[in-house]
């Protein structure tokens, strides 16, 4: 899958994804756009935006996304990096369309 990585994902995450073509927004050019358009322009490139925002489901429209969504709980990578097999799960399961949390402990 080809994943992207916003602007608090951290980009050590990448490592922990094998098989996965990852970028992030600030690769891409994207770190300035606004939540609305980077989704827009994710959806042509990519099939699942990781992202830490949790907020972005109460402050956008995503009933008719064309990108998976898997929201992390932490910008923060030492507390990612014990359950980033949490993570490359949720990032296998994304389907587009669908928005999925990971919970771990903090």
């Amino acid at each position: 899958m080809r994943v992207l990585f916003d602007q608090g994902t951290p980009a050590p995450l990448r490592f922990e994804l094998p098989g996965h073509d990852v970028a992030t927004a600030f690769e891409m050019g994207w770190a300035r756009s606004s939540n609305g358009e980077l989704l827009r322009i994710a959806a042509e490139r990519f099939d699942v935006l990781l992202t830490t925002d949790q907020n972005l489901p109460h402050h956008q429209n995503l009933r008719d996304a064309r990108i998976a969504i898997v929201i992390l709980p932490t910008t923060s990578w030492s507390k990612i990096r014990r359950p980033a097999d949490m993570v490359r799960r949720a990032v296998d399961a994304a389907r587009i369309g669908r928005v999925s949390q990971v919970a771990f402990p903090l």
